[in-house]
């Protein structure tokens, strides 16, 4: 089997020669196009997310090798959860190559950031099936790059310090509100308002619930932290 000229390019961008070009194109099928012929990628997902997960540990030890377990958790959350690879997954263009239903293609699939997440995870799945656990590590570092480096400050996401500064401060937890949901349903728009019991509130806007929610926090975290 040879690959299509768009799934040669993409091997190409992701540093891979698959042995097997059948477990590329597999990785890329959305169950939304699957058939009795066609296998989609749920289960290579599955697999990807425990490669993943191995080789983000194995990194994270081997970069802090005095980190405690509790330090160490926070980062490997934050490496391997789903905005991340959804995030990895836009820097390769990963979206441009899947096969999806009419459906998942006209609410926009291509962009969706549960679909992209899943759809990289199965790509790692692939790497390693094709070629081994080395070939799968060296694809998830190079991808991945400084994110590694990087994580102790995507670890310490805004929500957990304003819940910590809430708290030290006999505050009850902050609450978030939201506001407003507008566009789409494949690219909706959200606008959240986090609110502290003394008072103090801010708000914010951004494409997923949870990025608002970051960022109005980060927002109120700092406002209250500069009075």
């Amino acid at each position: 089997m040879k690959l299509a000229a768009d799934l040669q390019a993409f091997a190409a961008l992701i540093g891979h020669d698959f042995k097997r070009p059948e477990i590329l194109i597999r990785a890329v099928t959305h169950a939304s196009i699957s058939s009795p012929t066609r296998d989609d990628n749920e289960r290579l997902e599955f697999l990807g997310d425990r490669v993943l997960g191995l080789v983000m540990a194995e990194a994270l030890l081997e970069a802090d090798r005095n980190a405690s377990e509790g330090q160490l958790a926070p980062r490997f959350n934050a490496l391997v959860r789903k905005e991340t690879c959804a995030d990895v997954a836009r820097q390769i263009n990963l979206g441009d190559v899947l096969k999806l239903g009419r459906s998942e293609m006209i609410s926009g699939g291509r962009r969706k950031e549960a679909l992209l997440a899943d759809a990289m995870e199965a790509v790692i799945a692939a790497v390693y099936r094709d070629a081994g656990f080395d070939a799968a590590k060296a694809l998830v570092l190079r991808l991945w790059g400084d994110r590694i480096n990087r994580v102790e400050a995507d670890a310490r996401d805004a929500k957990t310090s304003l819940q910590e500064w809430a708290q030290a401060r006999g505050q009850t937890p902050p609450a978030y509100v939201e506001l407003s949901r507008k566009g789409p349903d494949h690219a909706p728009i959200f606008t959240i308002e986090v609110q502290l019991s003394s008072g103090q509130t801010a708000i914010a806007t951004a494409g997923s619930k949870r990025h608002a929610e970051q960022a109005a926090a980060k927002a109120l975290l700092e406002k209250v932290q500069s009075e």
